[in-house]
């Protein structure tokens, strides 16, 4: 994907926005409700679910941002560390960031915290506040090894109709080497190729109910 893509801004129904790309007809979050389907896939199925006070978290995906700024507000009303992994080949440019409303809609989440998770620097870690660590990564998940093993694997690609060779079974096998074991990846795609793909890689996997507009999540668990 190239860094001049043409970037739409659209409403979604929970009134939260997110981003349409023309070119592969794909948005960035579920016309359903951004908001809605960030916090029921990554916050409720993922963070909540690991009950340390210190917590790794990968993300496959930074985008706009939303799913970290929701962690870092979690991390603060819970008095969870998180050191919080983010991996983005197309950072937004900030005239973008600037016309997403999820501060209009979410009063806890702080504009201070949004505006340091894209403001802050590349490969390295940043103390965005004291409970929350971001290290964004400019790096395909395909090209990304890392030494910590993480608590919790955020999986927020663009489904496998507009980016297919992010759903292969080598991409599972090496983040499956990257978890802790009782550790989870989630994820909203519940298509059956790609779960039995991690379950040949060694995840115990699992459906719940998906967010509003989806029948079913995956939560794969090593």
């Amino acid at each position: 994907m190239e860094n001049n893509l043409e970037i739409l801004v659209k409403k979604t129904k929970d009134g939260s926005t997110t981003l349409f790309l023309p070119s592969i007809k794909e948005t960035y979050h579920s016309s359903h409700g951004a908001i809605q389907e960030a916090n029921h896939v990554f916050i409720k199925n993922g963070l909540c679910e690991i009950k340390n006070t210190e917590v790794s978290v990968l993300e496959v995906g930074f985008g706009t941002g939303l799913n970290a700024l929701l962690s870092s507000c979690y991390a603060r009303e819970n008095n969870t560390t998180i050191r919080y992994t983010g991996l983005e080949t197309v950072p937004l440019p900030h005239e973008v960031i600037s016309e997403l409303n999820y501060l209009e809609r979410e009063p806890a989440l702080s504009q201070e915290d949004f505006m340091l998770l894209h403001e802050s620097s590349w490969e390295e870690e940043n103390a965005i506040h004291p409970y929350f660590y971001l290290t964004k990564v400019n790096r395909k998940v395909q090209e990304y090894s890392s030494s910590q093993k993480f608590d919790v694997i955020f999986y927020d690609a663009f489904g496998p109709r507009a980016q297919k060779e992010m759903w292969n079974k080598e991409i599972f096998e090496n983040l499956y080497s990257q978890l802790e074991v009782g550790g989870r990846l989630v994820t909203y795609c519940a298509m059956g190729q790609f779960k039995r793909d991690l379950k040949s890689v060694g995840f115990e996997v699992g459906n719940v109910p998906g967010p509003p507009g989806k029948r079913e999540m995956t939560i794969g668990v090593k």
